[in-house]
């Protein structure tokens, strides 16, 4: 039998799981982030609510099954919602809108708290190749005396990421991050809510590792760069290891407030990063010692990049340690799932052969460039 004959069938098998991974993110599909509702409560017991969505994904019903508006059997109306201008949408989502009423579900010590729909804000049609967030305006008044603010969510809305405050304060005083149609969530109005530590550091976890498997298509690519190389675990781990240690230090640090850098320019950054990481394994046949220290530099975009998603959430001061350290564990844990499938799919039957680097390691690169330099010619334009 010819010795190229197993790897022969392997490559296709390899490309194919390599492809089916990153397929969803190089679609003009929008990926659904969750919903972000404020709640701000002035002297008088007056709550405004802020509800800021993807209004075009609530209209047409994409559903919270879908993580991805490529998934959903509704698809083309949510695209053709996408092109319509701001007024048309707005007229259009009003129904629906003034159904979330009775939707979203607000209790105060037990006692029903009637919402209304105030205002929709729907901004002009921009780059279509981005989400467009709309503003849903509701109030409610509150009645005197102080207590627990039971909330409840519509299932409509899916992922939520709830902020209580106190208006004319910078930040919220709660925040909390809340499954598709959570419902019973206890927000004291004092700003005790100490005993939602533990619950918060293990929520936090989830997102991080969310934040990886299945919605972090750069971090998995990146990961899947250095996997390349490199698919024996000890040296790999290296390599992540020093990526972690990075990726802490800014995201601690842009969380903080004290790093502040644009998206704008941190996710084509990233981008680069993942096709210096391809195109290297192009031009050496094994991991240099500096390696390392580059992969540590990456992380520091990268670690942007993650703190991102914490500044959606807004956390205030009593849970910023706990979800700081909860988020990053669910990172490392995604990361290393992606490692242990790459090992188990290709490293510990294949990286020890000596057709490798040519019928796997190359190919494979050459995808990951082309698939990084698409997301970078796509988040500079």
């Amino acid at each position: 039998m010819h010795p190229n004959f197993s790897n022969q069938r392997a490559l296709p098998v390899i490309l194919a799981v390599l492809f089916h991974l990153i397929s969803p993110a190089i679609t003009s599909a929008h990926e659904l982030r969750p919903t972000i509702l404020s709640i701000l409560i002035d002297d008088e017991n007056v709550a405004e609510l802020e509800l800021k969505l993807n209004l075009e994904a609530l209209v047409s019903d994409i559903g919270t099954k879908h993580s991805d508006t490529s998934q959903s059997p509704q698809a083309a109306e949510y695209d053709r919602l996408r092109d319509a201008p701001s007024d048309a949408l707005g007229s259009v989502a009003a129904e629906t809108a003034n159904s979330l009423e009775t939707g979203l579900r607000l209790t105060l010590n037990g006692n029903p708290v009637p919402i209304a729909l105030e205002k929709i804000e729907v901004p002009p049609v921009g780059d279509t190749a981005l989400s467009r967030v709309s503003i849903l305006r509701f109030q409610a008044s509150l009645p005197a005396e102080r207590g627990e603010l039971v909330f409840e969510s519509d299932p409509r809305l899916g992922e939520i990421v709830l902020r209580v405050g106190r208006k004319g304060e910078a930040k919220p005083y709660f925040a909390a991050f809340i499954e598709t149609g959570g419902a019973g969530l206890r927000v004291a109005l004092d700003g005790n809510n100490s005993d939602l530590t533990a619950s918060g550091f293990v929520t936090y976890i989830a997102i991080g590792f969310e934040h990886i498997l299945p919605k972090g298509f750069d971090h998995i690519l990146f990961i899947i760069g250095l996997f390349l190389l490199s698919p024996q675990l000890r040296p790999l781990l290296w390599q992540v290891t020093s990526f972690t240690a990075a990726h802490t230090m800014t995201l601690a640090l842009a969380s903080l407030g004290i790093v502040q850098v644009p998206a704008s320019i941190i996710e084509p950054l990233i981008a680069a990063s993942i096709i210096f990481i391809a195109v290297e394994n192009l031009f050496t046949d094994r991991l240099k010692r500096w390696r390392p220290f580059v992969v540590f530099g990456f992380g520091l975009l990268h670690g942007l990049g993650f703190a991102s998603v914490l500044s959606e959430i807004g956390l205030p001061p009593g849970q910023f340690v706990p979800a700081l350290i909860g988020f990053n564990i669910g990172v490392e844990v995604g990361q290393l799932a992606v490692i242990a499938a790459c090992f188990l799919t290709v490293g510990f039957w294949f990286g020890h052969r000596n057709w490798y680097r040519a019928m796997i390691s190359m190919p494979a690169s050459v995808v990951v460039a082309l698939v990084a330099t698409f997301w970078f010619l796509e988040r500079i334009v």
